[in-house]
């Protein structure tokens, strides 16, 4: 339990969260299948985009974990808010 009353605990929460924003705007930016998103069709023509949306798949293999731990560490180090 020592490291859930330390600073650390509040570090990895925090870099979890940043994490966690950046992914989920990489999704978002590299998915064609969300509403909103409609601009990324036409972003196909650009190799550029073509070589970030190849990488759509594996940046939910961060975000997911990174959910997970952010969301277990927060609970643990916090409580639940109710």
């Amino acid at each position: 339990m020592g490291i859930f009353q330390s600073l650390v605990a509040v570090q990895l929460i925090f870099i979890l969260g940043i994490i966690n924003l950046v992914a989920v705007a990489l999704i978002f930016f590299s998915c064609r299948c969300i509403p909103g998103s409609r601009w990324a069709g036409g972003l196909m023509k650009y190799s550029a985009y073509k070589r970030f949306y190849k990488y759509h798949c594996y940046i939910w293999w961060v975000l997911l974990p990174s959910v997970v731990i952010h969301a277990s560490l927060a609970l643990a180090f916090f409580g639940a808010p109710f």
